[in-house]
């Protein structure tokens, strides 16, 4: 039977919710109001003079080469992360679920990138393909296959997404153990009886249980990929060389804290905010029909 709970008084539950509503106006609604009333104002690098400018910040934007050409890189960047995040995740969640021996010990290994800082993980793989003092840009430079992500594009392009697919990949992993956890043993060994291997229960069975985790993991790298990976980049590339890796959230703090042009990077943060949003419903639009709840 179903329990619902009833409040003798009708105020009581808004002022159970009013701690959390203030929250969310203080610090997110406030903001985002204050950055779209900024996006049609002109503004002085000390912000002691405010003009208004209508649309002229979002007409300059979208005459400007270098914050279109940042809408491709956006969309290849992100592109790669969700794809590669949630297909590594799901390949080791398949592989540690099948462990026998030492199941802890290999979850605790996969789940530890989870705790490094964005700033950290750009640094560190930063390091490691460093064309100076990377090991592994060493090594690759004795097998006739030189690097250098400070000075070669696709270089840098590459590094951003290894080390925005590695920081991700302990939070996909997560969910996809509890996913194929949740999975009743019995249909899979009806499978195994029936004759069906490894890969067939996988693809008819498993995978298929794990469209709603997928899905929603989709939805939250996509966001991830557009907002979370700034530290990283900041951290390992600058948005460089040139702008081959500087996606638009870290155009928006490019151009807002060092070119200083608070309006167009409030345009800027405006676009993007729409972009996210679009993006989000059509994956619930049309993505989620074909999720089996």
């Amino acid at each position: 039977m179903e329990k619902r709970v009833t409040f003798k008084s009708s105020w009581l539950p808004w002022l159970l919710l009013a701690p959390q509503a203030v929250i969310i106006g203080v610090f997110f609604f406030w903001p985002a109001a204050q950055a779209l009333l900024q996006s049609f104002q002109q503004q002085d690098a000390f912000g002691t003079s405010v003009q208004w400018a209508g649309l002229e910040n979002y007409r300059n934007l979208f005459n400007d080469a270098t914050y279109l050409e940042s809408f491709k890189t956006t969309a290849m960047f992100s592109l790669f992360v969700a794809f590669f995040g949630i297909s590594l995740s799901l390949f080791l969640a398949y592989f540690a679920d099948r462990v026998t021996r030492g199941t802890l010990f290999y979850r605790t290994l996969l789940i530890w990138p989870y705790a490094v800082a964005p700033a950290v993980a750009g640094v560190v793989w930063l390091f490691l393909f460093s064309g100076s003092i990377g090991v592994i840009a060493y090594w690759l430079h004795n097998a006739g296959l030189p690097w250098d992500p400070l000075l070669n594009g696709n270089h840098a392009m590459a590094l951003v997404i290894m080390a925005a697919v590695w920081k991700q990949l302990s939070y996909n992993f997560l969910f996809f153990v509890a996913g194929l956890q949740s999975i009743p043993r019995s249909l899979i060994e009806a499978a195994a009886i029936d004759g069906a291997g490894p890969w067939r229960r996988f693809w008819s069975i498993q995978f298929p249980l794990l469209s709603p985790t997928t899905f929603f993991l989709l939805v939250i790298n996509v966001v991830y990929a557009f907002f979370d990976t700034f530290g990283i980049i900041d951290a390992a590339t600058h948005g460089g060389p040139g702008k081959d890796t500087s996606i638009l959230v870290y155009k928006v703090y490019f151009d807002g804290f060092k070119a200083l042009d608070l309006g167009g990077s409030a345009a800027q943060s405006a676009v993007l905010m729409v972009i996210v949003i679009a993006l989000t419903v059509i994956q619930f639009r049309f993505v989620e029909k074909k999720v089996n709840y």
